[in-house]
């Protein structure tokens, strides 16, 4: 098969078609991979031949092969798309008027049309690529050449409706990125022009055709243009009338309320409210008679075809678009309440409807609406004591709330039904073994509970009294147990959890009560342990959401926490996550009562918790245990006391510390204890232990941190050597051991103790004094000795936190920490894109310290090491992970900022300019680095300016071998130096366009906008060939023209005196 391309395009028989096919064949029907990839390779060799597009119509006439014939048509997109501009003129409408032909003749034969609906789509986007390229220019009747052809037959007509949609959508929906800036916008402005004959074509098919499918094709084509035609062309003809009649029609009814739902979301003058009022009042009328109202809605849809549930899905879409632009329209005038009002009935029920997006849709609406009648609606104004006024007038409510009444308390109801969960914690097991928890923060069940939310609260401050009301009957249906259930209980409780701080505090503490008391009855009388379970859980959701409650509740609130610890030594499975969670959130909200000496207390809660510290733990899992320890220190950093604050901290670590002090006394008669995997555990769980006080304590813990702070790093040090012998002594792959990810677990939580510590701490010269000195060899100098699988990514982010701690403090380190991390971290992570990512980007965020606060030190190494660090971030800007390349250019931008504010501007410039703007341009212009492109066109930005400011005074080019006057200033050698690259790189454009372009980069370079959009053209027009240094493009043909006309308009006389303004006219 080796060797077709050649055989086929140079044979003197002629193209062997059989050939082809059989290559073809081999490549979709290929029996093994290596022999679809030979034939893959002869396929590719044959498009990107430059003649093999030639034999495309000879391919299509000859093939009875639907893929050759797909084949054939990709070959001719490729050239049409990326060739177009180098073909001759009379090759270029060759290909027009043969795809021209080829439409027509698809289309004349109705059984070929509907046999090769394919084959006629790609055809019909190859026409439109054409399109794109010669109109109007060099095509200027194509419009009304596809509206004349369209009368030629239905079948006709139907097909150049299609290639109508894919006009509309090459120019409006999918140009950035395919075409420049210029020229979409003469595409827009001519296709807005000539609208008027696709409004006609398509007004007439409406009006006259019978034929089913030939209807469907028009509406949906209108309905690409229905966004961005003039309005006059809607509202001033039969159109909207059109679309009403047809919605009724089954066949008819999903597109038609496609094209209303376009009409009725356009932001349109005041002077067409009418016409949009009588199209919803009309639709409303229909829609009764389509959709009854009391039809059960989500039933209905649960059991409807596709179709339907296509319809239900586009009647959303109707409503909430509507509604979000007009609703206005309809609660102004009275007679107009009644349809509104069923609207939203319809849209209610809806809402009901089991489908996510379905509900996503419609909430975001109803989220709207409850947002617009609370800012109109109600007032919060501060009151004494820390009351707050959340209702409406004291006169009563207004006549707009009264409206609306009716469809807030159905959708307080809905809300509160289908109340998303508020988070999820979930229990997963780390890489070395360890039990840790980990919150979901941005799932969409996440998303859609904060919009629940924020909706249930703006409806409670509608009204309070009918939230409250319809959440304590729900809670009543599950006490009957007529709605008792696992997940209708869980909803409601978060309902209930969610409405926490939108009432004055009497309401609140009156409706908690009760919420709280049926919840307890509800526990009592049911039978079970997992039904208790989940009830208990709820009852501690609903407590922890209202900590105003409990901080005014002591006796509540202890009574809450003392229930807890019973939780705590439940087995049942999450009972205990559900009781760590619930103390550790109520800790937050209400740690300075705790600590307070409370009325009829003999002394505060906090030292009754400790001296039973060890039995309420002790059922406990290690990660509870870290979570109850952070609930304790959130109340410890409540106490203003330090002394007592000294002795909780130190009553509260006594268990881990003693648990430490035997297992350091242990290891020092025999170390190779610590190799113990039970042993491992234990120390890193009292490590995670102490990160999870210093935390929540902050600055205070620095008594308890400097009484384990040697031994831990004598501790760090040994699992060193004992990770090192192992990796050296297995290879690499020993690294990914149990025992020798345990042993780094080690590691990593001593590193991680430490910056949470630096994090907290407010005293940053203790950092400097004594910390980063004592931390130097052990844990500076194990990672530069350590063999690559053994050293820590968590030393590089301990650094970075500790330079962003302590800033310039530490600028005369900088250079000792670059000699152990720099260079062996570089050698890790330069050897591809895959190995070490952890490295990755905590080196780049210790680099990024250091540049931010320490950048005089960066001054200061020598010319091998900076370029060391260049080569390092112009890497990162390399890599193709997104957060990786991201950095590193975010990084450069601040150093090219920070050097050109400093007095060594022009020594780094001179030896960085060129190669950092060679760098950019690169990953600019390749496929990889796409979502880097503000942050590279802020660059290239930068470096334009740069060179037009006074802050770089020496020549950028090599004045000793090219003298100092080669050029007249820095920015004409960065032009001419710009242009040489990107002709060099660029051989398929002319230097005509990249001079334009250059220029234009220096023209824009002020304005960011402007200039983005010029490095977006340029990223367009880069991808095509053009013909040669004559040709230029048609935008610039464009620009010209302009340019042209309205210089000679500016002579007086030559307008005709009928086009100028009336300024004349007489009064």
């Amino acid at each position: 098969m080796a060797g077709v391309a050649a055989r086929l395009l140079e044979s003197a028989a002629g193209f062997d078609i059989t050939l082809l096919e059989t290559v073809v064949n081999a490549f979709y029907s290929a029996t093994s991979p290596e022999e679809r990839e030979v034939a893959e390779r002869e396929l590719q060799q044959l498009q990107d031949h430059p003649d093999t597009w030639t034999r495309v119509d000879a391919i299509l006439e000859q093939t009875q092969n639907i893929n050759t014939k797909f084949f054939a048509l990709r070959v001719l997109e490729a050239v049409i798309r990326y060739r177009w501009a180098a073909l001759a003129p009379e090759q270029r409408e060759g290909v027009r008027n043969y795809l021209s032909n080829l439409t027509i003749k698809m289309a004349a034969d109705e059984n070929i049309f509907r046999r090769d609906r394919s084959l006629v789509s790609k055809v019909n986007v190859l026409l439109v690529q054409v399109v794109k390229h010669e109109w109007p220019a060099r095509w200027p009747s194509f419009i009304s050449d596809l509206t004349g052809a369209a009368k030629i037959s239905e079948v006709m007509c139907e097909n150049c409706m299609h290639i109508l949609k894919l006009l509309s959508e090459e120019v409006f929906d999918f140009s950035r990125g395919e075409m420049t800036q210029e020229k979409t916008r003469h595409l827009k402005s001519s296709l807005n022009d000539e609208f008027g004959l696709i409004h006609e074509l398509g007004e007439y098919v409406l009006t006259h055709s019978q034929k089913p499918l030939l209807i469907q094709n028009t509406l949906t084509t209108l309905h690409a243009y229905l966004s961005w035609v003039p309005v006059g062309y809607i509202f001033e003809s039969t159109l909207v009338e059109t679309l009403l009649k047809l919605f009724p029609t089954l066949e008819f009814r999903n597109v038609a309320l496609q094209c209303l739902t376009e009409v009725g979301m356009l932001p349109v003058a005041t002077v067409y409210d009418k016409h949009l009022v009588h199209m919803y009042t009309v639709f409303i009328t229909q829609l009764q008679m389509v959709l009854p109202r009391g039809t059960n809605i989500p039933e209905a849809y649960a059991n409807g075809s596709s179709d339907d549930q296509c319809f239900f899905q586009n009647l959303a879409m109707f409503l909430t678009g509507f509604f979000k632009m007009h609703i206005g329209l309809l609660d102004k005038a009275q007679e107009n309440h009644q349809t509104m009002l069923i609207g939203l009935e319809y849209l209610l029920g809806i809402s009901y409807v089991e489908d996510t997006e379905v509900f996503k849709v419609c909430l975001d609406y109803w989220n709207h609406l409850v947002c617009d009648l609370f800012q109109s609606e109600c007032t919060v104004e501060p009151q004494p004591f820390g009351f707050h006024n959340m209702g409406g007038d004291p006169q009563g409510p207004s006549a707009r709330k009264q409206l609306y009444h009716m469809p807030m308390t159905r959708l307080r109801l809905l809300v509160i039904s289908r109340m998303a969960k508020p988070e999820e914690v979930i229990v997963v097991e780390d890489e070395n073994g360890n039990i840790v928890r980990e919150t979901l923060k941005d799932s969409d069940v996440l998303a859609q509970y904060k919009q629940m939310r924020e909706t249930l609260v703006y409806l409670s401050h509608l009204d309070h009294s009918d939230t409250q009301n319809q959440m304590l009957e729900k809670l009543a249906l599950q006490l009957s147990g007529k709605e008792y259930a696992w997940n209708t209980l869980n909803s409601l409780c978060w309902a209930i959890g969610s409405i926490s701080g939108s009432m004055t505090e009497d309401l609140e503490n009156k409706f908690l009560v009760t919420v709280i008391r049926d919840l307890l009855n509800l526990c009592e009388f049911t039978r079970g342990k997992d039904h208790k379970a989940i009830i208990a859980s709820n009852i501690m959701y609903v407590v922890g959401q209202y900590p105003r409650f409990l901080r005014a509740h002591w006796k509540f609130l202890k009574t809450v926490v003392n229930k807890l610890f019973e939780f705590m030594h439940e087995v049942h499975p999450g009972v205990q996550d559900m009781a760590c969670d619930t103390f550790l959130k109520i800790a937050r909200k209400c740690k300075r009562k705790f600590v307070i000496q409370q009325m009829h207390e003999s002394e505060p809660f906090v030292c009754e918790l400790l001296q039973s510290l060890t039995d309420t733990i002790k059922d406990l899992e290690p990660h509870h245990i870290h979570l109850f320890y952070d609930a304790v220190g959130e109340m410890i950093s409540a106490e203003t006391d330090p002394m007592w604050r000294d002795q909780y901290l130190k009553k509260l670590m006594e268990p881990p510390n003693a648990n430490w002090y035997q297992i350091i006394e242990v290891a020092r008669t025999n170390a190779e204890t610590l190799k113990q995997p039970e042993v491992i555990r234990s120390i890193a769980n009292i490590l995670q232990t102490n990160t999870s006080v210093c935390g929540a304590v902050g600055q205070p813990f620095q008594s308890q941190i400097s009484l384990i702070f040697e031994d831990m790093l004598h501790m760090y040090k040994l699992y060193s050597e004992f990770v090192s012998s192992a990796v050296m002594e297995g290879g690499k792959f020993s690294a990914r051991t149990t025992q020798v990810k345990l042993m780094r677990s080690v590691k990593c939580e001593c590193l991680r103790l430490i910056e949470v510590f630096v994090m907290k701490t407010e005293d940053p010269d203790l950092v400097c004094s004594q910390m980063v000195p004592a931390m130097m060899d052990p844990i500076l100098g194990d990672y530069v000795r350590n063999v690559a699988d053994a050293r820590d990514p968590e030393v590089l982010s301990l650094f970075a936190a500790i330079f962003n701690k302590v800033q310039g403090k530490l600028s005369d380190e900088v250079p000792r920490v670059f000699d152990a991390v720099f260079q062996c971290t570089l050698q890790m992570i330069t050897r591809n894109f895959e190995d070490y990512p952890e490295h990755r980007p905590k080196f780049f965020e210790l680099l990024r310290a250091i540049t931010n606060h320490c950048f005089r030190a960066m001054l200061s190494l020598t010319p091998q090491n900076l370029k060391l660090v260049i080569d390092s971030v112009v890497w990162a800007f390399r890599h193709t992970e997104r957060n990786v390349a991201e950095m590193g250019l975010n990084l450069l931008l601040e150093m090219l900022h920070a050097f050109q504010q400093s007095e060594f501007c022009n020594q780094f410039y001179k030896s960085y300019y060129i190669m950092l703007m060679q760098e950019v341009f690169a990953v600019l212009t390749d496929i990889f680095h796409k979502p880097g492109f503000k942050s590279q066109a802020l660059i290239l930005q930068h470096l334009y300016n740069l060179v037009l400011s006074p802050s770089l005074t020496v020549p950028l080019w090599d004045a000793d071998t090219l003298g100092p006057t080669a050029f007249p200033n820095n920015a004409e050698f960065v032009r001419q130096h710009t242009v040489q690259l990107l002709s060099h790189s660029f051989p398929n454009m002319h230097q005509q366009q990249i001079v334009m372009f250059v220029e234009g980069l220096f023209e824009t370079r002020s304005d960011f906008s402007s200039f983005k959009g010029k490095l977006r053209d340029f990223l367009v027009q880069s991808k095509e060939w053009t013909a040669g240094t004559e040709q230029i493009t048609w935008e610039e043909q464009q620009i010209k023209q302009e340019q042209r006309s309205a210089a000679v308009m500016a002579i007086p006389g030559m307008k005709n005196p009928y086009d100028l303004p009336d300024e004349m006219a007489d009064e």
